[in-house]
C-alpha cells in the first residue's frame, strides 16, 4: 500500500526517527500492527466524550514501542478534539510527594497541554482566551451590543458570572472555586489590559505560585496548588475542558519504569497508592470526561517486589503477567501488552518509511523486496539479535542503511546492507539508553 505523506510530516518523522526518538507529528505512518489496539483507543475515546473516564497501562520492553503508542494515542485524541497532555515521570516529577515533586508532575502536565489547532504545547493560555471569547460573544448576544463593548468594565459582573456558572456546576468541587477566581482575573486582565495579572492568573493555573501569601497578594486566592490537591486540580480541568466544547482530557504518562525504581519502599507505596486513587476513579466514572494512559515495563506493573503489583489493591486489579503472553486478542483489559510486530508487519513498516524517507529527502529511492528481506534476515542474524535487538534499533539502522543507499547510487543496496550488517557486523548489545532494569538512588 502508498501512503502518502506531506513534506512536514516526512521532516518530522526522519529528524525524530534518526535521532531514535518517537516523532511528535505524523505517527500514524509509522502505525503498522495496532489495528486492534487502535480500535480499542477509539470506542475508550468515544466513551469518555460522553462523560466518562477510563484508565490503560501499554506494557512492554524497552523499544518495544510504549512512547510510539502513547504519541498514537495524543494523535487520534487530538483528531477527535480532546485536549492532551503526554510526559514522561522522572525522579523530579511523581504521583506523591511532600517536597514538590508531585505538583511539579502536574505543573509538566498543564504546560504540555495540546489542542488540534495549537500542538506546539502551552496552550492553556489560547483555551483560556478562547473560551472567555466564547462567553463574550454569549453575553453580546443576550445583551445585543458587540463583542468589543462587553469588554467595557461596566459589563464585569455579568462576564464573572458566567464564569461562576460554569465552574460552580462542576461534580468535581476540588479546586473549582480558586479556578473559577483564576480565569475571572484573565479576564479582567484582558479588560484593563494588564499583562502582569494575566500572566499571574496562568501562574495559579500552572501551579507556579507556590504560596499562599502570593497567591492572595496577587489575585485574592487563598488556596494553591499542593503536592497533596494537584490531582483534584487535574479532575476540575477536564471537566472545565469538556464545558468549553472539548470532548475531554487525554494526560499519558511514560516512563512509569522510574516509579518502579524509587529506592524507599514506602515512597514506591505512597506513589501506587495515588495510581490506585486514579484508577478507581476513572474505572468508576468518579471523574469525568479522563483517560489516563501509562506506558510501562513487565517489571514496573507485575514485579511484586517493587512494581504496582507489590500494593496489594493494585495488584488484583491489574490481572497476572500470563495473560500478557496468551495468544487470545482482549484489547478490553486494562493491562495491554505491545506484541512484537510480525516479521511481515516489519516489512510494510520499512516500505513505508523508505515513502516517507524519499518525501524528505525528494529522493526516489528504491528498495526491492529482496532488499528489504536480506536487511532484515542481516540484523537477525546478528549476535545478541534475539536478547536486544528491537523495533526502535531496527528503524533507525534501516534509516541509516537509507542514507547510505542515498549518498552512494553506484554501490549496489545488497553490498551496502552487507557491509554493515554481514560476516563482521558488531553484535547486538544493550542499548546504552536502556535503564529500565537499574534501581538508582536518588
Amino acid at each position: 500500500m502508498v501512503i502518502r505523506v506531506n513534506p512536514k510530516e516526512a521532516d518530522s518523522i526522519v529528524r525524530a526517527l534518526e535521532g531514535g526518538v518517537v516523532p511528535k507529528k505524523g505517527v500514524r505512518h509509522l502505525l503498522v500492527g495496532r489495528s486492534e489496539e487502535v480500535t480499542e483507543v477509539i470506542t475508550v475515546l468515544n466513551h469518555v466524550s460522553e462523560g466518562n473516564s477510563d484508565i490503560r497501562f501499554w506494557v512492554g520492553d524497552f523499544g518495544s514501542g510504549k512512547s510510539f503508542m502513547l504519541r498514537t494515542i495524543e494523535s487520534i485524541a487530538l483528531q477527535k478534539n480532546f485536549i492532551v497532555s503526554t510526559i514522561d515521570l522522572t525522579p523530579t516529577r511523581r504521583f506523591y510527594a511532600s517536597d514538590g515533586k508531585a505538583k511539579a508532575l502536574y505543573s509538566e502536565i498543564v504546560d504540555r497541554l495540546l489542542t488540534r489547532t495549537a500542538q506546539n504545547g502551552n496552550a492553556l493560555n489560547t483555551i483560556i482566551e478562547e473560551w472567555i471569547n466564547q462567553l463574550a460573544a454569549q453575553v453580546a448576544k443576550e445583551q445585543d451590543i458587540s463583542i468589543t463593548t462587553v469588554f467595557d468594565p461596566k459589563y464585569r459582573q455579568v462576564m464573572v458570572n458566567k464564569i461562576l456558572d460554569v465552574t460552580g456546576s462542576f461534580e468535581s468541587v476540588g479546586l473549582s472555586f480558586e479556578l473559577a477566581q483564576a480565569i475571572v482575573k484573565y479576564y479582567e486582565g484582558i479588560v484593563t489590559d494588564d499583562r502582569m495579572l494575566k500572566l499571574n492568573a496562568l501562574r495559579f493555573i500552572r501551579g507556579d505560585i507556590t504560596t499562599k501569601t502570593e497567591a492572595k497578594r496577587e489575585l485574592g486566592i487563598t488556596r494553591v496548588i499542593t503536592d497533596d490537591n494537584w490531582y483534584d486540580a487535574i479532575k476540575n480541568l477536564a471537566e472545565l475542558f469538556a464545558r468549553l466544547g472539548y470532548a475531554g482530557f487525554v494526560i499519558n504518562f511514560d516512563e512509569a519504569v522510574n516509579l518502579y525504581k524509587l529506592p524507599m519502599k514506602q515512597t514506591r507505596e505512597r506513589n501506587y497508592e495515588k495510581i490506585l486513587n486514579i484508577y478507581n476513579e476513572c474505572k468508576a466514572n468518579g471523574v469525568n470526561h479522563l483517560f489516563v494512559n501509562f506506558g510501562a515495563t513487565r517489571k514496573t506493573v507485575f514485579d511484586e517486589q517493587r512494581g504496582l503489583s507489590s500494593y496489594g489493591a493494585l495488584k488484583g486489579r491489574l490481572g497476572s503477567e500470563s495473560a500478557m503472553d496468551s495468544t487470545l486478542i482482549n484489547t478490553n483489559r486494562t493491562v495491554l501488552p505491545l506484541k512484537p510486530l510480525t516479521n511481515e508487519e516489519i516489512f510494510t513498516l520499512l516500505e513505508h518509511l523508505t515513502t516517507i524517507y524519499n518525501t524528505h529527502y525528494k529522493t526516489t529511492i528504491t528498495l526491492e523486496m529482496a532488499d528489504i528481506q536480506l536487511y532484515m534476515e542481516e540484523q537477525l542474524n546478528r549476535p545478541g539479535a534475539a536478547q536486544f535487538l528491537t523495533p526502535r534499533a531496527v528503524i533507525k539502522d534501516y534509516i541509516e542503511i537509507l542514507d547510505l543507499v542515498r549518498q552512494n547510487s553506484d554501490t549496489p543496496v545488497s553490498t551496502i546492507i552487507l557491509s554493515k550488517f554481514g560476516k563482521n557486523a558488531d553484535p547486538i548489545e544493550k542499548d546504552k539508553d536502556n535503564t529500565d532494569d537499574d534501581i538508582e538512588m536518588w
